[in-house]
């Protein structure tokens, strides 16, 4: 059929990809105004004209979370958007926020029919496009149409996973408490992803949805030490953990301790949660740095590099030891950090740093890689050349390397699995841990992974918790197609 449908294209007329208006890169690098300026409704229903509305659409099984895409954009190209935002509502609570930030390039835009001869649908802006539409409007949810449960469901942790988690279980009666370490529910959403890329009012309008849905956020509560997991295993019926995966990785280098030397999770904290980026009505304390460096090759790192541009940076270079195609970052970001003007050095490791008599990192010394046989992440293994160190001044170095679980709460629970990594191991089909009621999802599992991919394990938790709140209830699945029907 895939095949039939993309012979049939010719005979329909060739229309591009509508491109997404933009701030221009000599602005936006002066404010942390969002990126993008958004679709039209004209130009959204221009767009999604171009869907060929497959029988068996390929981009549905590309999304980790099941939207019905073909049905959704029709109902945009018909100029129908509150249908259309009621159909992506079915399977996803997030959607302004996955309409920004999902790596749709390589999810369900990568298995649309149209990359065979062309350009995909712009599946991810037309997401976005009808989210901001149903904000605007004052569109919500449907409140759900069953008797409450009388179950109770703990969720720790505010991020992509445990909101989706709540929003999946509130829709199915159940009574809902999320516990957030932080003083924001929010999760990488609100302290690791840039004002630029994800405006906080829009992560704040879609967990203040799921509160006018009933569900009920708890900030500044911290498992482990504020609450104990055994206290919600006595009082919650059903608890998920989705604590993220907080600490950040270093390079165990000479002299990584010099002052100029931080984590890109703590760069960013302080920039977006603590609101750095809106100086000077909030005089946060953040390092300055005019000639920086950022090491790594994703998201994080372009983050961090063009935060960095904001906050007033006269140079900022990336440096990544593989080449341009290895880099995990969006090719979107990408883009933007080029245009913006920060630097690739690309083929390049560090090696060591270099100090003043202050103390302060005054460059960085690094090695030129060649690229080898493929490793067990599936890129091409880089290798260093002996003897070819060379020198880059710098007076910040952001280290973008990733994340390891954090250990708080895991290791101090008795009988919980975790791996060798320190991650917590689940049933894959279920989301279900070692201990009796508990289910976990998200970065605590996978390790860094996507906002979407961690929603897709909060939607199979939701279903396995669902399931065993109603084992004694005729129906006893989560719909996998409706939140809102009425059975």
């Amino acid at each position: 059929m895939v095949t039939e449908m993309a012979e049939k294209m010719p005979k329909k007329e060739k229309k591009s990809r509508l491109a997404m208006p933009e701030q221009e890169p000599a602005a936006r690098t002066k404010n942390f105004c969002e990126v993008p300026l958004g679709f039209s409704p004209q130009m959204a229903k221009e767009e999604a004209s171009r869907c060929l509305q497959c029988k068996r659409p390929p981009c549905v099984s590309g999304c980790p979370v099941g939207i019905d895409i073909p049905a959704f954009v029709e109902h945009i190209r018909e100029g129908q958007f509150q249908e259309a935002i009621n159909t992506i509502w079915e399977k996803n609570r997030l959607p302004a926020v996955c309409g920004r930030v999902c790596p749709q390039e390589i999810q369900c835009e990568k298995k649309c029919v149209l990359n065979k001869k062309g350009t995909p649908i712009a599946i991810g802006n037309l997401e976005g496009f009808v989210a901001d539409f149903a904000r605007q409007n004052n569109i919500e949810a449907d409140p759900c149409p069953h008797k409450p449960s009388g179950k109770r469901v703990a969720v720790v942790g505010a991020g992509p996973a445990g909101l989706t988690v709540a929003g999946d279980l509130i829709a199915r009666s159940h009574l809902v408490t999320i516990f957030e370490a932080l003083h924001k529910p929010g999760g990488v959403l609100v302290y690791g992803i840039p004002e630029f890329r994800l405006p906080k009012e829009i992560v704040a309008h879609e967990v203040a949805s799921l509160e006018r849905q009933g569900v009920e956020i708890r900030c500044n509560s911290v498992v482990g030490r504020t609450i104990t997991l055994e206290e919600l295993q006595e009082e919650y019926d059903a608890v998920f953990l989705g604590l993220g995966a907080g600490v950040p990785k270093f390079l165990n280098l000479p002299n990584e301790n010099l002052v100029g030397i931080l984590s890109a999770n703590e760069y960013l904290t302080r920039a977006n949660l603590m609101k750095a980026y809106q100086f000077p009505l909030y005089d946060t304390p953040i390092p300055r740095g005019k000639n920086v460096i950022v090491v790594g090759g994703g998201n994080v790192a372009m983050d961090s590099a063009r935060t960095a541009l904001r906050l007033g940076a006269e140079r900022v270079r990336v440096v990544y030891r593989r080449s341009r195609q290895e880099m995990p970052a969006r090719l979107a970001e990408i883009k933007h950090a080029e245009e913006e003007g920060v630097e690739l050095i690309l083929l390049a490791n560090p090696a060591r740093f270099l100090g003043d008599d202050s103390g302060h990192v005054r460059g960085m010394g690094c090695l030129k890689m060649m690229l080898c046989e493929p490793d067990e992440s599936g890129r091409c293994r880089p290798v260093p050349i002996e003897g070819s160190e060379f020198e880059l001044e710098c007076d910040l170095v952001i280290v973008a390397l990733g994340t390891d679980a954090n250990p708080l709460l895991t290791r101090s629970i008795e009988g919980l699995k975790l791996n060798k990594w320190g991650y917590i191991e689940v049933d894959s089909d279920t989301g279900k841990t070692s201990l009796e009621n508990v289910w976990a999802g998200g970065d605590i599992v996978t390790g860094s992974a996507t906002v979407i991919l961690a929603m897709g394990a909060g939607r199979i938790a939701a279903k396995s918790i669902h399931g065993h709140l109603t084992a004694d209830i005729v129906e006893n699945q989560l719909d996998d197609t409706n939140y809102f029907s009425p059975e």
